[in-house]
């Protein structure tokens, strides 16, 4: 049975992911965390940054890095959404060096029309008033396209499509439901602000911060290990209801493989 895009069904399919694969998710965010702190720890050490390639390069190799890090962790959703039906190896959810390449043209792209809109910028001559209304129609417009293209990278991994590929194939899918990922980022974003408070207070309430110095970054880990995967979980659980709400199958993953 067909059914449409909605935020409750969305919400209520990404907990139950989470719920059944939390222990998975969460040891997986603090090893790709690790991982990504221990290579940039080494490159730096190798880099030398005596001119302005090497900072290029350095930058570029460490988006890759975080490139497959981020792409190996939405194709390890993705298996376990999946996996009663299959058993999986650690190679299936290993990005190619194609789909790391999409991920950084991506972030290049939307880098270069930053830059852009920031030169523009600094070359009008606006008045006070005028650059705060002209700044507020350009976070809005930016805002607009992060909310467009936040399923690209789904496609990436799921599909294997090339970065202009994806982005077509996202803002066709948030075509008439931009709203409701609107209301779902809302609720996202409360759900990460209230947990970093509730660490806080478990924080201040336990330890002596003065005599505690790795408290913070104890509680920072703590806190990006569930809500990196609550988040990610959230983005592949919405991109799944939407391909399904464009497609004339039913959104439940069990009866449409």
């Amino acid at each position: 049975m067909y059914h449409p895009f909605s935020v409750p069904e969305t919400i209520k399919t990404a907990w139950n992911v989470i719920k059944k694969n939390y222990v998975s998710l969460i040891v997986y965010s603090i090893i790709s965390l690790i991982c990504y702190e221990v290579i940039k720890f080494f490159t730096g050490f190798i880099v030398v940054y005596d001119n302005q390639y090497s900072q290029v390069a350095f930058v570029f190799f460490m988006m890759l890095v975080q490139s497959y890090i981020v792409l190996s962790f939405y194709k390890l959703i993705l298996t376990l959404m999946d996996r009663e039906y299959y058993e999986f190896e650690f190679k299936d959810i290993l990005p190619s060096f194609r789909m790391a390449l999409s991920f950084v043209t991506i972030a290049v792209l939307y880098t270069f029309l930053i830059g852009t809109i920031m030169f523009i910028n600094f070359r009008l001559d606006l008045t006070e008033s005028a650059r705060a209304i002209v700044d507020k129609v350009e976070i809005l417009a930016l805002g607009y396209l992060l909310v467009r293209s936040m399923f690209c990278l789904c496609f990436i991994v799921d599909e294997d499509s090339g970065p202009i590929e994806s982005l077509k194939q996202s803002f066709f899918i948030t075509w008439n439901n931009f709203f409701k990922l609107l209301s779902l980022i809302l609720i996202v974003v409360i759900f990460v602000a209230l947990l970093l408070i509730i660490i806080n207070l478990i924080i201040t309430t336990m330890f002596d911060l003065d005599n505690d110095s790795y408290v913070f970054k104890l509680a920072a880990i703590c806190w990006f290990a569930i809500s990196f995967p609550t988040v990610q979980v959230m983005i592949m659980a919405s991109y799944r209801k939407l391909v399904y709400a464009h497609q004339d199958v039913d959104d439940d993953v069990s009866e449409t493989l």
